[in-house]
């Protein structure tokens, strides 16, 4: 029988473009709810699809500040994600909750 190769799946190899990755992070919301490690990986994932030196530069960050802040394994401070968000051209917004 012949074997399988796989190889490990990248997000970030499928953002293209601004509608995606907006897409993507919107999804993660809702996925990660209240989860701010989970949102930070997935700006993570937004970063490197754009390239982690440009956005840790337009974000005024060192690029391993930034890899550190989006890894996932920590929650970064509210300022470092509203850097993050406006370097890579995405706007946070706010809905109301329906009871």
């Amino acid at each position: 029988m012949k074997k399988t190769k796989t190889t490990r799946y990248d997000v970030a190899e499928h953002l293209r473009t601004p509608e995606e990755m907006a897409v993507y992070l919107e999804a993660c919301f809702e996925e990660g709810g209240n989860d701010a490690g989970f949102i930070a990986k997935a700006l993570g994932d937004i970063a490197r699809a754009k390239g982690m030196t440009q956005v840790a530069r337009d974000a005024g960050m060192s690029r391993e500040s930034l890899y550190k802040a989006l890894s996932g394994d920590r929650s970064p401070a509210f300022e470092t994600i509203l850097k993050v968000v406006g370097a890579l051209g995405l706007k946070l917004h706010a809905q109301a909750v329906k009871t």
